[in-house]
């Protein structure tokens, strides 16, 4: 599955968090931790800095190759910095069907709304499913779409879902869209093991999301996903572990060094700053790292330097 790497915080250099850490996210596109196969279907990142001539649009960037392959890396990266981030890099299937293009590489963002989207995860016969869901979407959204991929469709569901952008509107959307999913699964006769960990990030702000369903479209899918794992690749106790494995979570400080390749420094939220929302830990030991368990939203925010955080099980 993909790899998704969020930020808020000061701004800092952008290649901090793409490129030098030990597992940044560049890296994980060649040797994921906590994934067997390779990320080659494409990446992408946008973000938001007082550095660009239009602070207030996020910078959008992508392209459908293996981000170690992409030669603008480390010309692109170097020169820029960011106070708000969204990165990805895309997994998809080893064959002819998967489309490789930019308009099927994350982040998505469209107008009329102040957040851009990544997400690890798959929605199975999702362009069959759009026979029960396209009635919950709205024009304005649908006719923004691009690519074909699952994820750009379930951001389209997402915004129409939204009342407003509060964290708790944010929250009830997102129960809604699970809702409607394994609704329009059982109607269509088309449960299938279906994976949300998704990154909502507008200026100063991340949503991260950490929910799916099981094999049978069930809300409440359980298990161990540490056992789960133990699994060969490709058997369905090691899909669903895939589904139930945690996300991860940095609150602390930025604090540059010359002898490290990773300038963060874990502390409590009281105490923070900066924060990362990762599909895997930057770092080869995940010290410091907390875990996003599954069934949960986290709400991040940096008010005035401080970073807030926020914690709620999703009822679906």
């Amino acid at each position: 599955m993909c790899r998704v790497l969020a930020y808020i915080g000061p701004e800092i250099p952008l290649e901090e968090l793409l490129l030098t850490p030990s597992n940044s996210l560049v890296n994980q596109a060649l040797d994921p931790e906590h994934y067997p196969d390779l990320q080659l279907a494409g990446w992408g990142f946008g973000l938001w800095s007082e550095h660009l001539l239009k602070p207030e649009d996020p910078f959008i960037y992508r392209r459908p190759m293996a981000a170690f392959y992409d030669d603008n890396a480390e010309r692109i990266i170097p020169s820029l910095r960011a106070s708000t981030m969204l990165g990805h890099v895309r997994a998809a299937l080893y064959n002819s069907s998967t489309v490789l293009v930019d308009e099927n590489c994350h982040p998505f963002s469209f107008e009329e709304t102040p957040w851009i989207v990544a997400q690890n995860g798959e929605l199975p016969n999702w362009m069959l499913l759009q026979r029960e869901l396209l009635q919950h979407c709205e024009d304005r959204y649908l006719k923004q779409m691009r690519g074909t991929t699952d994820t750009e469709f379930l951001y389209v569901l997402l915004l129409s879902l939204l009342d407003g952008n509060s964290d708790e509107d944010v929250r009830r959307a997102f129960e809604k869209m699970v809702r409607h999913i394994a609704q329009a699964m059982k109607d269509l006769d088309l449960p299938g093991l279906t994976k949300l960990k998704m990154a909502l990030v507008s200026p100063n702000r991340i949503i991260g999301v950490n929910v799916g369903l099981g094999h049978q479209g069930e809300t409440n899918p359980a298990g161990d996903w540490k056992k789960l794992r133990e699994a060969a690749p490709g058997t369905d106790d090691f899909a669903l572990s895939m589904v139930l494995e945690p996300m991860y979570l940095l609150t602390g400080r930025h604090v540059p060094s010359d002898d490290t390749s990773f300038d963060f420094e874990a502390c409590e939220v009281g105490e923070a700053t900066a924060a990362i929302f990762a599909s895997e830990a930057l770092t080869e030991d995940a010290e410091g790292w907390s875990y996003v368990e599954f069934g949960q939203m986290v709400f991040l925010e940096n008010r005035a330097g401080q970073i807030t955080k926020t914690v709620s099980t999703l009822s679906v």
